[in-house]
């Protein structure tokens, strides 16, 4: 398949910059919502409505969808592990900062690649690759040493935090290696995403309102039109456009080369929550921060270099 895939272009460069610089923001606009709407209640939101629109998709392209296609048993395995991701980020963010949770969740690419490891055999790691995951556990060990500099409470609250966004980057790990090792790996990329999305939905939705944690501070006829307006941006933009684009260039252009760009999520995401929430970055952090990076871009190297 990848001989009918391209190098990337001009407008597919463009296009990944813009999905990075989305998928950094998402963080910030669940943090600017919580004061009126609980982060697992957004998360469960989002995916419920973004599940409904892909599934208009898939009946206005008269995509077949049965439950005899052998997709449904991995379907909701990999929704149930995209729902726990959620379900890490939502309670995570109530304790630590978005940067922070941009930073740690975006090591999924390291245990992806430690998956296919010991999973696929073509998949084995190079020198450089295994530098980038030193690299990168390192760089986690000394970000979450910058917890310590606060005293009492607010340290285990945010290595609670920062864990927890660890925590979703694995279950992210394991969703993508589900997709990969399953009959998914051949469906078409409105059916794997809805699973996900409309399994994270149901999930979501059904632990809020266990909790009673649904909606804070104001009713839902009282939202104002900026948290209207963050919803559709989490459930239009991020969880039905961006991802279909993602999938989109995934079909079109080589993926290898597309993961280079892995890295700038979590850059854009910090700077989002400097900008936006005003948070501070420890130095500690952000030395954390710059070894995770660099090993993110050394686990892709060796499929960037070899297509």
């Amino acid at each position: 398949m990848n001989s009918t895939r391209k190098n990337l272009d001009g407008f597919a460069v463009s296009l990944m910059i813009v999905l990075c610089l989305l998928w950094g923001l998402q963080q910030v606009a669940i943090k600017l919502a919580a004061p009126a709407i609980s982060s697992v209640s957004q998360m469960g939101m989002r995916s419920a409505l973004a599940a409904m629109l892909v599934t208009g998709l898939i009946h206005l392209r008269g995509i077949r969808f049965s439950l005899r296609d052998g997709h449904v048993a991995p379907g909701l395995l990999a929704g149930t592990l995209f729902a726990t991701e959620f379900l890490c980020i939502s309670i995570g963010l109530n304790y630590t900062s978005a940067s922070h949770m941009s930073v740690f969740l975006y090591t999924a690419p390291i245990f992806t690649v430690i998956g296919l490891h010991w999973l696929v055999p073509a998949e084995r790691m190079q020198r450089s690759q295994w530098l980038g995951i030193i690299s990168a556990f390192f760089g986690v060990a000394i970000a979450f040493s910058g917890a310590f500099g606060v005293d009492g409470h607010a340290t285990s609250d945010m290595l609670l935090g920062d864990a927890l966004g660890v925590l979703g980057g694995v279950f992210w790990a394991a969703t993508t290696l589900v997709i990969r090792r399953s009959r998914l790996s051949e469906a078409e990329p409105t059916t794997t995403l809805f699973y996900q999305l409309a399994v994270a939905g149901a999930f979501l939705l059904v632990f809020a309102a266990a909790k009673g944690d649904f909606s804070r501070n104001a009713a839902l006829q009282d939202w104002d039109y900026a948290i209207w307006l963050n919803i559709f941006f989490q459930s239009v933009v991020i969880a039905f456009v961006s991802y279909l684009s993602w999938f989109w260039l995934m079909r079109r252009y080589l993926t290898s080369r597309l993961s280079v760009f892995s890295f700038l999520t979590p850059l854009f995401g910090v700077a989002a929550g400097v900008i936006f929430l005003h948070e501070a970055i420890t130095l500690r952090f952000a030395l954390g921060a710059l070894l995770v990076l660099t090993g993110i871009v050394l686990v892709n190297r060796k499929t960037s270099i070899s297509s």
